[in-house]
């Protein structure tokens, strides 16, 4: 009678445990799809799907092909390879390649980087939202437009970023910040805070 009670017990611990593992919602990540070709970005989370124009590595630079999760996120960084230009929301997928916003919109659905993935600060703000929440996994194919980057990295250019005039506030700015447990930028300061 001992044994038969212990026996149910643990088939009822068993039984609930199978049924908690089952009810268990499955582990959710962003999934960004970089189609180099098209200049495009498909964007399946848990909230929908989305496509977004990027502009990709231009001539003479590459953005990397491949299968990658996120590095590191940074709410604000800045170029140090290129004269320090702001790169909002970045998501860092390999190296110094990053996904991030830009001030170039209108450069949006070509090539035009150096190799960085640019999107518009608002898809990019959102973007960034999304990994921070839920992860991501990055996947860049295709093969670039005639004109875009293709070739081997040139030796580095400088960057043709004109700082905003006196008391303007670049379209970044405007953006809602994002508390991260990663290195952050507080609006107008230009520090670092480690966190």
């Amino acid at each position: 009678m001992f044994l038969s009670r212990i026996r149910r017990v643990a088939l009822a611990i068993a039984t609930l445990t199978g049924l908690l593992l089952v009810a268990a919602p499955a582990a959710a990540f962003v999934d960004i799809q970089i189609d180099l070709s098209s200049q495009t970005m498909r964007v399946a989370s848990s909230r929908g799907l989305e496509v977004w124009p990027v502009s990709t590595a231009r001539s003479g630079y590459v953005t990397p092909r491949g299968s990658y999760r996120p590095v590191r996120l940074e709410r604000m960084h800045y170029s140090r390879k290129y004269d320090m230009s702001p790169m909002p929301w970045s998501i860092f997928f390999r190296g110094g390649y990053a996904i991030h916003g830009t001030g170039s919109v209108s450069q949006l659905g070509r090539p035009a980087s150096h190799g960085c993935v640019r999107l518009a600060p608002r898809n990019a703000s959102r973007l960034y939202a999304m990994v921070q929440a839920e992860g991501a996994r990055i996947t860049v194919r295709g093969a670039p437009p005639a004109g875009g980057g293709s070739d081997h990295h040139r030796q580095h250019r400088r960057s043709q970023y004109q700082a905003p005039a006196a008391g303007a506030q670049p379209q970044w700015a405007a953006a809602r910040p994002v508390a991260t447990g990663f290195r952050d930028v507080r609006p107008g300061d230009g520090k670092f805070t480690g966190r």
